[in-house]
């Protein structure tokens, strides 16, 4: 029989196919939130586990004589795997064990900040003179300049491939002027300041003589800090060269004429023919995921928008 004979069957053939979807859609609705209600726990207590318990599983526990290897990687700065914090509190932790032949770090930057350079350099000065028999060498990867150069001298030698790149012993202050763009746009600058020079390098103001005077003057006292350093670190081993504190930079063989590298070779040569310990730990400490996260969407945020609208003052 047709359904044209039974008046309003096809209307509620569509509202129960209708009921029934609906009902099929608030099913797979209610599954996906209980699956991602069940992976959000399971990622939370996984980021719990690895902040309670990263300390425990993240210090090697070895029982025979070995080489410590502590790497600093990148830019050294706060927020950065190259921070302070984490290279001292590395470089610790190979020290605590007392089967450590020697410890090598191994460094690959272009620099950094003066005071986290500074830092891990005091850092190293002390724990050589808690731990005289543990000789503590560097040894140069790619790169070893600036603020990386300032953390290596405090090693008792310092080691580099024939096409390392060392050197950069110098200060600079960078950022950029906005000044003519903003008159081309009819854009009119309204800084209100209390002290003379509280908008000091201000990038959307037309340069001050007075300012760029006292920013040579403080780039030229934090280079003498540096010179200091090196000379103290490296001694009567550095040449009579007046490039040597230039900012220039030279290769590892280069560096190794002009008293900047003590030789030429890597971890593992190290390890074996100076420490005698061919078996290489890494106690580089790992920041937890959950750190990176934070500092990958907090500090270099806020660094990136620092390095855009003002000077940045960096040891490269």
């Amino acid at each position: 029989m047709n359904d044209d004979s039974h008046p309003g069957s096809w209307e509620r053939e569509l509202i129960e196919r209708v009921l029934q979807g609906t009902l099929i859609e608030q099913r797979r609705a209610r599954r996906w939130r209980n699956f991602l209600r069940l992976l959000s726990l399971s990622l939370i207590m996984a980021v719990l586990a690895t902040v309670l318990f990263r300390n425990e599983m993240g210090v090697p526990t070895v029982t025979r004589r070995h080489t410590a290897l502590v790497q600093l990687n990148g830019i050294i700065a706060p927020g950065t795997d190259a921070n302070a914090d984490i290279i001292i509190e590395s470089l610790r932790a190979a020290y605590d064990n007392t089967h450590v032949a020697g410890v090598v770090l191994r460094i690959d930057s272009p620099g950094g900040s003066p005071v986290q350079a500074g830092r891990i350099n005091a850092e190293i000065k002390r724990l050589r003179k808690l731990h005289p028999t543990v000789p503590l060498h560097a040894v140069i990867d790619d790169i070893c300049a600036s603020g990386g150069y300032f953390v290596a001298v405090a090693a008792d030698n310092i080691y580099a491939d024939r096409a390392s790149v060392v050197g950069s012993i110098g200060v600079l202050m960078n950022g950029f002027g906005f000044v003519g763009a903003m008159d081309k746009l009819g854009v009119e600058r309204r800084l209100v300041t209390a002290g003379a020079h509280k908008g000091f390098l201000d990038p959307f103001s037309p340069s001050d003589p007075v300012d760029l005077q006292h920013a040579r003057g403080l780039l030229k006292a934090i280079h003498g800090q540096f010179i200091e350093v090196v000379k103290q670190g490296r001694g009567e081993r550095l040449k009579n060269d007046p490039d040597l504190f230039s900012g220039l930079i030279w290769t590892g063989e280069q560096g190794l004429k002009l008293g900047l590298v003590d030789a030429l070779g890597d971890t593992d040569w190290v390890a074996r023919e100076v420490f005698k310990a061919d078996k290489v730990v890494d106690y580089t400490v790992r920041p937890d995921y959950f750190s990176r996260l934070i500092r990958s969407t907090g500090s270099e945020a806020a660094a990136g928008m620092l390095n855009a609208l003002g000077e940045r003052l960096r040891w490269q």
